[in-house]
């Protein structure tokens, strides 16, 4: 049985792998577009999330600076925000609605936002069972072993999980930030209109991630199972 390029390959995930490329490109080009306009406010990504932490009484998160280009990201262990070099200093609005996003996810950490406990706690379970899927499904369709093969898939369907986890976790970090950014008056309405294009272009990409890697369980389970050989 074909594992690199078959029937279901085509079928299922070359189209998920086609809306991914076109949900970067979407996420990539909105920012660009919304880099170019400054906030009138002249309130940077920094200054951003720190004024969004402090008000919510988070003094003890720091802000840091990370090279690299949409490399922002929440780090909970270290409790710290590191935005990226289009991010941290600049006043653009683009930049507000990504330091807002990563500062809400401060925020649900703090809150013991449900979904994001659930994320943190297969993180591990979920780590160990990527790493450990493709050998088992690999060596049992090599020894026409179809129960460690179908260990794989199952293995593999942990990664499908935490994608479905994260899109709760995403959306709802968005939300807060756009509803942080209005009330606290940093972006005037225009403004939070084009803040919340990057970030709804930034959520399609958690959207495509689910897609590819939903695509690619199915494949692999139709193929340990011989849904293929049945469509003949």
């Amino acid at each position: 049985m074909p594992l690199f390029f078959d029937y279901w390959y085509i079928v299922l995930v070359i189209p998920a792998v086609i809306f991914s490329l076109i949900a970067q490109y979407k996420v990539t080009s909105t920012f660009k577009k919304y880099s170019s306009v400054l906030n009138g406010r002249g309130i940077n990504g920094m200054q951003t999330a720190r004024k969004i932490l402090d008000s919510n009484g988070l003094y003890n998160i720091k802000v840091e600076h990370v090279s690299g280009n949409l490399t922002d990201h929440y780090d909970p262990k270290a409790g710290v925000i590191r935005l990226s070099d289009s991010v941290y200093n600049s006043t653009s609005v683009a930049a507000i609605g990504v330091a807002a996003h990563e500062a809400g996810h401060a925020v649900q950490h703090s809150t013991k936002y449900f979904p994001m406990q659930i994320r943190s706690a297969i993180i591990p379970v979920c780590s160990i069972g990527s790493n450990l899927a493709m050998p088992l499904v690999l060596l049992g369709i090599l020894l026409s072993f179809e129960g460690l093969a179908l260990l794989g898939v199952l293995l593999f369907g942990l990664s499908v999980v935490f994608q479905l986890v994260t899109l709760p976790v995403e959306f709802n970090a968005s939300r807060r930030a756009l509803d942080t950014i209005t009330s606290s008056n940093i972006l005037d309405t225009a403004e939070v209109s084009g803040a919340k294009k990057v970030l709804s272009a930034a959520a399609m990409t958690y959207v495509a991630a689910l897609a590819v890697a939903l695509a690619n369980f199915l494949r692999l389970l139709l193929i340990v199972t011989g849904g293929r050989d049945r469509r003949r």
